[in-house]
């Protein structure tokens, strides 16, 4: 118990003068409301180092559990890792083929294991997850599994690294939930070190910008289904993430944020060259955290410092809505209690630094060449805005992260790192804290008697983000979609899709909105989003207030919102409500969703629907 009182007070004993002091009292509130959850989970991971007395885990297993393990090894490695106490390292992929951010992982872990042989230590791959592409699903019933498959993901770790067999892990994943699942399952093995791994983004094609124009085009009618396939497979055209700035994309600047990467590989493109000396580091990362007397598992990183870290890097940078129900879950996976209000109280005092789609033109690629994560941390850092002194896979602090990594050395093959830039390489993707695009992080919590909800107001223009106007109600974005091309909402109106939370359908996102909302607006209404649902890291320039909670199918309000009800949302003063009076309320009825559950796998996902929690909870099953 003494080396646990220990760590905690480790993870709040920095006092740095010049450190932000919002940044300061919302770490310093996230310590005091999770203490007794953070001891709990401390304990936990420490009571499994203990239980592995012996130089490497698999020596705790008895004869017979070894040889399973052993058994597909070639006669050279078993002996070697039967008779030496080299680290042996569990590789967990989410490869497939569907995902072109995934398909570059094929080859991963056969480099990964000779990078692994040269550090001195043995990889073995122990398990493969799920991975679902948002990106096919999307408007589609498969996309009510996607918020889900998170959960499955966590659990498909836990089952890879429940041999008992490693002692550290390589977790190798890019996209939306993956990632998220992937760290939420790790965690449950925290007192383990681990490294992930990406792949990196695929070269620009098609700009964002002129894929929207073709989106609002074809929403419009003016051209038809071929000339948009065309434009979508000039978009998505080769094997990598893409490379607009959505959930995946957030992913890879969150986890270098919190340390849990090495250092710049985030926005690498698979085919460069210093991809692959960059998939080899973090081998040898995790073989050197392995081999330590006195490991740092990734439990142990991942302080209340790290996940403010991580908040505001998101912010920052204008990523994905999707992180306020990741990250909340994650944080609690490690025992911190995160709240929506904590995103809320950084917002208003980080900068927006970036300009990139869905919130500006540029892709990621402009924003990695302009700078990238190492100008942002560096930026962030100087102004007291995240935290330096936390433990990362590095083994320095996050001030090591504002260095790009290079090749160099002998035929180009080493890797190194040099200073980042010191001043932005492009003013319109990349902006000093000192002179930001905005002066908050463009994310705002809104409250009322409909409820609580998110709402995403970086790219959203000054005169649209408050609006009073009757609102549409539907079940559906096929509703929506339909009553557009009826003419039936043009109009100022707040469109309200209800029936669309975890409870209900698992909570799928609604892009199909975007160009039909997008096309009103540019015509000159007053137009916002009110929803159970999600919009991710698509959410654009209609302002959108999405993860109502409680949502309709849990007794939330906007179940008794009927058509012609005056709605109020503001993200200027955080109100989300309905100018109807509470007796009326009272006695209207409330409308639950009726959706068809039997079909592509949505059956086997019954339980999940019952037991979820909150999205303001994390929206998951899991329990911590």
């Amino acid at each position: 118990m003494l080396k646990i009182a220990f760590e905690i007070a480790f993870e709040i004993a920095f006092e740095i003068d010049f450190m932000n002091s919002v940044i300061q009292a919302v770490t310093q509130k996230l310590f005091e409301r999770s203490q007794t959850s953070r001891a709990a989970y401390l304990n936990k991971i420490h009571a499994m180092r203990v239980a592995n007395r012996t130089a490497v885990s698999r020596r705790n297993l008895g004869a017979a559990n070894q040889a399973h393990g052993y058994a597909a090894l070639g006669k050279a490695e078993q002996i070697i890792i039967r008779e030496q106490p080299i680290p042996l390292i569990a590789i967990i992929s989410a490869y497939n083929d569907v995902l072109s951010a995934h398909q570059p992982l094929e080859a991963y872990p056969a480099q990964l294991k000779a990078a692994l042989k040269k550090a001195g230590a043995m990889g073995q791959f122990a398990g493969g997850v799920p991975a679902m592409c948002d990106g096919v699903t999307q408007g589609r019933d498969g996309m009510e599994l996607s918020l889900f498959s998170r959960d499955v993901i966590a659990m498909s770790t836990g089952v890879a690294l429940s041999h008992e067999m490693y002692d550290g892990m390589l977790l190798l994943g890019v996209c939306d939930k993956i990632v998220p699942g992937l760290l939420l399952g790790a965690l449950s093995f925290g007192h383990l070190p681990a490294v992930f791994v990406p792949a990196g983004p695929m070269p620009s094609g098609l700009s964002n910008e002129a894929k929207a124009n073709i989106r609002k085009q074809f929403a419009k009618g003016e051209v038809g289904d071929s000339a948009l396939l065309d434009a979508e497979m000039a978009a998505y055209h080769s094997a990598g993430t893409c490379t607009f700035y959505g959930t995946a994309n957030s992913n890879q600047l969150l986890l270098e944020a919190m340390g849990l990467m090495v250092p710049g590989a985030a926005f690498v493109q698979p085919n460069d060259p210093l991809r692959h000396a960059l998939t080899d580091a973090a081998g040898t990362m995790v073989a050197g955290l392995a081999f330590n007397k006195s490991p740092i598992g990734i439990g142990e990183m991942v302080t209340a410092e790290c996940i403010v870290n991580a908040v505001v890097a998101l912010l920052a940078t204008g990523g994905s809505t999707n992180h306020t129900l990741h990250w909340v879950a994650i944080a609690r996976a490690a025992g911190w209690h995160l709240e929506w209000s904590d995103f809320d109280a950084l917002s208003a005092i980080v900068p927006l630094l970036a300009r990139v789609y869905p919130n500006g033109a540029a892709d990621v690629n402009d924003m990695h060449a302009a700078g990238g994560t190492a100008y942002i941390f560096k930026e962030l850092l100087d102004a007291g805005l995240m935290w330096d002194t936390v433990h990362t896979v590095a083994g320095q602090g996050l001030r090591h992260f504002t260095q790009r990594p290079r090749l160099s050395g002998l035929n180009n093959s080493e890797l190194s790192y040099q200073s980042g830039t010191a001043t932005t390489l492009d003013q319109g993707v990349l902006r000093p804290a000192a002179a930001p695009f905005q002066a908050d992080g463009g994310m705002k919590l809104l409250n009322g008697n409909l409820g609580t909800a998110v709402v995403k107001v970086s790219a959203v223009a000054a005169d649209s983000r408050s609006i009073t106007a009757p609102c549409a109600v539907f079940e559906s974005q096929e509703a929506v979609q339909a009553a557009f091309k009826a003419g039936e909402l043009h109009r100022d109106v707040i469109v309200v899709v209800r029936g669309q939370g975890p409870k209900a359908c698992g909570m799928p996102e609604l892009h199909k909105l975007t160009p039909p909302l997008t096309v009103l607006q540019d015509q000159g209404f007053k137009v916002a989003l009110v929803t159970d649902g999600r919009m991710s890291g698509a959410s654009g320039k209609v302002l959108a207030a999405i993860h109502l909670t409680p949502e309709s199918a849990d007794g939330g309000l906007i179940g008794k919102l009927q058509n012609g009800d005056i709605v109020t949302v503001d993200a200027v003063t955080g109100a989300l409500s309905v100018a109807v009076d509470a007796a009326t309320l009272a006695a209207r009825m409330l409308v639950l969703p009726a959706h068809n559950h039997a079909g592509m796998g949505r059956e086997m996902f019954a339980a999940f629907r019952k037991n979820v929690n909150r999205a303001d909870q994390g929206a998951t099953v899991l329990e911590f």
